[in-house]
């Protein structure tokens, strides 16, 4: 029987307590806002020890984004193959997919407010690739079921044939994502309104939802 009180037990059991701390508190206050000494208090974890854990703010930033990825994917895991959507025709389930981002936008604001904040900070402490490994792995991909959606769409009928998938579902997928981020932040200039910003993030996906539709 394993030893649950093992150093290495205890070890994981308060790296997992401390991302899921450091978690909340990006959520709550912003990334920037949050000391090491913040997540300590908050953790019970010592700052020395955490900085043992993690190397640097940095790395237990990206270990509590990593988290919160995985949690959104825990969310949506079974939806796309529940028999209720995979009984759509294919243009349907296209369809469907896309609006996954509006449910991003709309049900999880603070975390998409974040992704922003947590992309500057790459950039501004130019962390290496390789640190983000885990990072990127954790990112949802609906590109696998969308394949499969169209797929089915070009058995069904529904959906017509284009010359490279992948290209076009990227390209969507990074101006909805690039755009829910945007609205998040809120209006910036004199003339901004985004009191219409569903309808703006449901314009993209219908003008997708057209482009493939088979008439």
């Amino acid at each position: 029987m394993e030893n649950v009180f093992s150093q290495d037990n205890l070890k994981n059991q308060r790296f997992d307590k401390a991302v899921e701390v450091s978690a909340q508190l990006f959520l709550k206050n912003g990334i920037e806002a949050v000391k090491m000494t913040d997540i300590a208090d908050e953790s019970g974890i010592g700052v020395a020890t955490l900085y043992r854990y993690f190397g640097t703010k940095n790395g237990i930033t990206i270990a509590a984004m990593t988290y919160m990825w995985n949690e959104l994917n825990k969310m949506f895991s079974g939806i796309f193959e529940s028999d209720v959507f995979l009984a759509q025709s294919g243009i349907k389930q296209v369809s469907d997919l896309m609006r996954m981002f509006v449910v991003l936008y709309e049900a999880h604001p603070g975390f998409m407010k974040l992704l922003s904040e947590f992309d500057l900070m790459l950039i501004s402490e130019n962390i290496p690739k390789h640190d983000l490994k885990e990072y990127e792995k954790s990112i949802i991909n609906f590109y696998p079921v969308f394949e499969k959606a169209y797929m089915t769409g070009i058995a069904d009928g529904t959906v017509r044939e284009i010359p490279n998938l992948r290209l076009f579902y990227l390209s969507y997928a990074h101006t909805l994502m690039e755009l829910s981020k945007k609205l998040i932040q809120g209006e910036l200039l004199p003339n901004d309104d985004f009191s219409n910003a569903v309808e703006e993030l449901g314009t993209i996906i219908e003008t997708a939802v057209f482009f493939l539709r088979k008439e």
